[in-house]
C-alpha cells in the first residue's frame, strides 16, 4: 500500500522533494539506512533499483513501527518526517499537515483493498 501510494509502482519515480524510487526515499534517509544496516558504499542511483529501494523502505517503515508503536503514526512519520511527528506528539496534537492526514488515509484504504484481494494468500478470514 505504501509503494502504490508513493510511486504507483514506478521504480523511476522522483518527487519534487527529491525522494526517489518505489518507496520514495530521500537520499539522505537512504544513506542513513545503509550505514545502520552495514552498508558502506551507498550510491544514490541504487534507489532506482527496486530490490534496494524496497529493502531500505521496508527497513525504515519497520523502524518507524517499532519506534511509534502504531501504524498511523509510523505512516505519518514516513510521510512528514520523524521530527514533525515527534513535535506533534510533544504538543499532544494529531497530524498537523492536511497532506499527511490524506496520505495516511490513502495508505490505509489501499491496504484494505490489498488485504481483501489477497486474503487467501495472506491467510486472512
Amino acid at each position: 500500500a505504501v509503494i502504490y501510494t508513493e510511486s504507483k509502482f514506478d521504480p523511476g519515480a522522483r518527487s519534487e522533494a527529491g525522494a526517489l524510487g518505489l518507496m520514495q526515499l530521500l537520499p539522505e534517509t537512504a544513506k542513513g539506512i545503509a550505514v545502520r544496516t552495514g552498508g558502506a558504499k551507498f550510491v544514490v542511483a541504487d534507489l532506482f533499483v527496486p530490490e534496494v529501494n524496497v529493502r531500505y523502505g521496508s527497513w525504515y517503515l519497520r523502524n518507524l513501527l517499532d519506534r511509534y508503536g502504531d501504524e498511523r503514526t509510523a505512516l505519518a512519520a514516513y510521510h512528514a518526517g520523524q521530527g514533525n511527528v515527534d513535535e506533534w506528539r510533544r504538543r499532544g496534537v494529531g497530524i498537523q499537515f492536511p497532506e499527511t492526514r490524506s496520505y495516511v488515509e490513502k495508505v490505509e484504504r489501499v491496504k484494505e483493498v490489498y488485504a481483501s484481494a489477497y486474503a487467501d494468500e495472506l491467510g486472512l478470514p
